[in-house]
């Protein structure tokens, strides 16, 4: 992602503390630490679309309703993007709440066995609420970083999400909540096969080479 040029690391850069901070832990994170991007993507529901049009034996087009419709169940996909090698670790739930987030962390844990995680999120209630602050206690190696208001560009895993839109839900109709997270899992080993690491700043332009120069004489 690209960075907006007055985001470095000098002294005086006028820049708010959390904003310096979370850039920091993307240039140069602690040593022996993991920085995670985490967000939740949602509401996905399931859709019923109508069948196609077909004909009556006797040559007459069949007359139905349309039966479009959104089924009850709704589905988050929770994702952690691993800055440093861009392995993505992605979860499904029915619901948006402490008790699924973490669960969620926990997964995050496990794929990380070793060294502080910092966690780059945004502060909804559930990232911050007292169920979760108490469960972070038995997890110490788990550190919150929030994203300042109205500064989404910085959470890494936003940009994830839209390749992983493009690879498990464009263009697929899903009849229950199994089929998300079948296509869910799918999309992130798919993905996770070709991951990179995510380096943070604007890329040096490519040089052109002329293939040919002409030389006009007068």
């Amino acid at each position: 992602m690209a960075t907006h040029a007055i985001l470095d690391a000098l002294e005086g850069s006028g820049l708010r503390g959390k904003r310096t901070r979370i850039v920091g832990l993307y240039t140069s994170p602690p040593a022996g630490a993991t920085v995670v991007c985490a967000d939740e993507l949602g509401l996905v529901i399931p859709r019923a679309f109508p069948p196609a049009p077909g004909w009556s034996p006797d040559g007459h087009r069949i007359k139905n309703e349309i039966d479009y419709s959104r089924g009850p169940e709704k589905t988050w996909v929770y994702g952690a993007l691993r800055v440093r090698d861009g392995q993505a670790i992605t979860m499904t739930a029915t619901s948006r709440n402490s008790a699924f987030y973490q669960q969620f962390l926990q997964l995050v844990e496990e794929a990380n066995p070793a060294g502080d995680i910092y966690v780059i999120t945004d502060n909804l209630s559930s990232h911050n609420s007292v169920s979760t602050r108490t469960w972070l206690e038995d997890h110490p190696r788990i550190k919150h970083v929030f994203i300042p208001v109205g500064a989404c560009w910085l959470n890494l895993q936003e940009g994830w999400w839209r390749i992983f839109r493009k690879t498990a839900l464009a263009g697929r109709s899903f009849g229950d909540p199994s089929h998300i997270t079948h296509a869910t899992n799918v999309a992130t080993d798919q993905l996770n096969t070709r991951a990179r690491p995510w380096i943070w700043g604007r890329p040096a332009p490519p040089t052109r080479r002329l293939r040919r120069r002409y030389v006009y004489i007068q």
